[in-house]
């Protein structure tokens, strides 16, 4: 199996049957270009149909399974790919069954039966809920479509590179997430075929990262417990056809962690108005950090998806914020007497910042009698303000005993 940049282009003309898929903008970000020191554009893929790149590769497969025998489509995803393959099905006139992981987040799951599919949830990761979708293939009335391991499928995502070229002529960095490799096969191959030297970047999640592992071994290597805030991309693995693509089109692999995956989701939201999903912040993520060099380069992050849950963007951002101290726990000694909590709370309320939860810890070993100390939970806007706040509650003759990010989640 191999895919060529003529199955790309029949694939682009196959995506113009559908009244829906639409080629996506690019907007260029001035902001993150003089951080980087970059010309930088954004390829706005979560507003494709659906809200990720994935109608495009479901909808080229599926377009030739509807041709012959199959009535119905069977899939494995953790969300964007049933949302595309359930698309594609329903607009192509095919009924289709995806088995989602137990821990698909419902959101994805609800959206996914919204476009006509039924759902069915099996085991606790991808790979077994893959297991689970395979065996309904043996139908013969049934035809599987894999989320990357297809030619046809990543031919599809390629049309992505196509658009690109158009887009920004002059592009000479991609960075392009990489879960099962499909989309970054795809899209290699596109802007290889028209121009070698343009720099085609990967990026994984650090804790789903396996393309670095398998290119230093030769194959692809499989992470069984592959544990990221960017769930649609901890695929645990790459297939041997995405692999031989990265291998002869990808020139380099990053991974970052997901406290970077977090930071680029907030910057995003900041500055760039754009809600995304962890997967396309993993893009923006090594610009941020400096991982890639690429200063007086043109260079297009990609940002795949924006089918974030809701829990997950407020886990993401209150681990973002705490990196930022603007979730702060204080810890105050104060004389256990009526109105203390009132004069610290004057203090800090002087300075913006907000008290979420407050109270009195008279349990403390060697604590003095008449003592206790306060534990503030508070959010505030900066450190500049916890600094104000600090030096007067000092001031006014209380200690601080101590001073530490707030890592549990808003509001608990």
């Amino acid at each position: 199996m191999t895919v060529t940049i003529d199955d790309i282009r029949r694939a682009e003309e196959r995506l113009d049957e559908s009244a829906e898929i639409r080629q996506t903008p690019v907007e260029k970000s001035t902001t993150l270009g003089r951080e980087v020191g970059a010309d930088v554009w954004f390829k706005f893929e979560h507003l494709q149909k659906t809200g990720s790149f994935k109608p495009r590769g479901a909808f080229n497969k599926i377009s030739q399974i509807a041709r012959g025998d199959a009535t119905r489509v069977v899939a494995a995803s953790a969300g964007n790919h049933a949302q595309g393959v359930a698309f594609a099905a329903t607009e192509l006139g095919l009924d289709s069954l995806i088995v989602m992981p137990e821990t698909a987040p419902q959101a994805k799951v609800d959206a996914t039966e919204g476009y006509g599919a039924t759902v069915e949830l099996h085991g606790k990761t991808f790979a077994e809920a893959m297991d689970v979708a395979q065996t309904y293939a043996d139908d013969p009335d049934t035809a599987f479509v894999h989320a990357y391991d297809d030619p046809a499928v990543v031919a599809g995502q390629g049309t992505i590179g196509l658009e690109l070229i158009e887009q920004v002529p002059d592009v000479s960095v991609l960075t392009v997430p990489i879960g099962g490799g499909g989309l970054i096969g795809g899209i290699a191959t596109a802007v290889k075929a028209h121009d070698e030297d343009i720099r085609v970047i990967g990026v994984q999640a650090e804790p789903a990262a396996t393309v670095p592992q398998s290119l230093d071994k030769g194959h692809p290597v499989e992470n069984e417990t592959p544990d990221t805030i960017a769930d649609g991309i901890a695929t645990g693995s790459v297939s041997d056809l995405t692999f031989e693509i990265i291998q002869e089109h990808v020139d380099e692999v990053v991974t970052v962690t997901d406290t970077e995956i977090a930071q680029a989701t907030l910057w995003l939201l900041e500055r760039s108005k754009q809600m995304v999903e962890g997967a396309a912040a993993t893009s923006v993520a090594p610009l941020l950090s400096g991982a890639i060099d690429c200063q007086g380069e043109t260079v297009v992050p990609l940002l795949c998806g924006g089918n974030i849950d809701i829990a997950t963007l407020q886990d993401m951002l209150t681990r973002a914020l705490v990196d930022r101290h603007q979730f702060v726990t204080l810890y105050v000694r104060i004389d256990d007497r009526p109105g203390v909590l009132g004069e610290i709370a004057d203090i800090i309320g002087r300075h913006d910042t907000n008290i979420r939860s407050v109270r009195h810890d008279r349990s403390e070993e060697g604590l003095p009698v008449g003592k206790a100390d306060l534990v503030i939970r508070t959010t505030t806007p900066g450190e500049a303000a916890m600094g104000r706040v600090l030096s007067e509650i000092e001031a006014a003759g209380y200690t601080i005993k101590r001073v530490v990010p707030q890592s549990e989640r808003i509001g608990n």
